[in-house]
């Protein structure tokens, strides 16, 4: 009996696609199962971590880090000589005391004790002479206590001065009455050289100030620039500006900020192309980390996020007599630190 053969006709894609599968079962053992032949499918990457994880959804989370501990500042042992060889005879020390009384009571004066600088210089006293207490003015180790304050508020401002030696001459200010009256320059004369403590009026929160900076900046300068041709000059205090960005922990931040805005960066700038210099940067040009301010706020102190505000700017001529600049960062008792400058004069 003969059985007549039927013929399947086939579209050409599918057969395409058998014979592709036959060949690929051929040549290697291709496994079929489960996927179609011919289809597109791909794995998406929501598909290649759910193979990773238990049920198929699971991350791992990142390990946290820990914060960063903060890079203090190490103040090294004290050079004792200059650069001509000679040994250091004369110690000063400037610290802005953020108010007088209060500093006392955070026992200040017993870190003064171990200093023992020659010369004493505070800025911020806020404090009347009248006011002043006890245990400064009846400290017999600095015979000569000089004091200069706000006419308007006592509580303002204010500058203090006390020597070992007693100065030749003393005054106060410089000279002009619109910077005066706020209690902000004593300047002392010596045998050998003029000594300038100041505490530099702020531009202000939201810059209010910075116009009547500007006009301290030049003023102050030309002060200075005349003392300087009668003697060299010690300038000393806190003059509110931080000169470079290596003087400050954020300085990325803080461009439209009070103590370290282009302006006050150039008043200073010319102060030193007037004739004077940095004694801490012309000693550690490269020293970063080196505050003398941290705001009580957000434990900046411990974290050592700063500024440095205080200075010794001594004139030209004392280059060669300059041994060093310190920056006593550990005393505590102000929102400041207190800095030594050693001279051999």
């Amino acid at each position: 009996m003969l059985h007549r053969t039927h013929t399947v006709r086939r579209p050409a894609a599918e057969v395409h696609r058998l014979v592709s599968v036959c060949l690929l079962c051929a040549c290697g053992g291709v496994r079929l199962f489960g996927v179609r032949a011919g289809s597109n499918m791909k794995r998406s990457k929501k598909d290649d971590g759910a193979a990773d994880g238990e049920n198929g959804s699971t991350k791992k989370a990142k390990p946290s880090k820990e914060p960063e501990a903060p890079i203090l500042y190490e103040d090294p042992p004290d050079k004792l000589s200059s650069k001509d060889g000679k040994e250091a005879n004369l110690k000063i020390t400037s610290w802005n005391v953020d108010g007088l009384r209060a500093w006392v009571k955070k026992k200040g004066l017993d870190w003064v004790s171990e200093e023992a600088p020659d010369v004493l210089c505070l800025q911020e006293t806020k404090c009347a002479e009248k006011d002043l207490p006890k245990d400064i003015t009846s400290l017999d180790e600095y015979p000569h206590k000089y004091w200069a304050t706000a006419e308007d508020n006592a509580g303002y401002s204010g500058v203090a001065m006390l020597c070992k030696t007693e100065p030749i001459k003393v005054t106060y200010g410089i000279g002009k009455e619109e910077h005066d009256k706020e209690g902000r320059v004593i300047t002392a004369e010596f045998p050998d050289y003029f000594l300038v403590t100041a505490y530099v009026p702020n531009a202000g929160k939201g810059l209010v100030r910075l116009d009547y900076r500007k006009t301290w900046d030049e003023d102050f300068q030309a002060y200075l620039s005349g003392l300087d041709q009668q003697k060299p000059l010690v300038l000393c205090g806190d003059l509110n500006v931080a000169h470079q960005e290596i003087d400050l922990k954020n300085p990325k931040g803080n461009k439209k900020n009070a103590g370290f805005t282009p302006q006050e960066r150039e008043g200073f700038d010319k102060l030193l192309a007037a004739g004077f210099f940095d004694s801490f940067r012309t000693l550690y040009p490269d020293q970063q980390y080196a505050y003398t301010f941290w705001t009580y706020m957000m434990g900046a102190r411990g974290k050592n996020v700063g500024w440095r505000l205080d200075y010794f700017v001594l004139s030209s001529a004392l280059l060669l007599k300059l041994c060093d600049s310190k920056i006593r960062g550990k005393a505590m008792g102000s929102d400041h630190c207190p800095i030594t400058l050693h001279l051999a004069l």
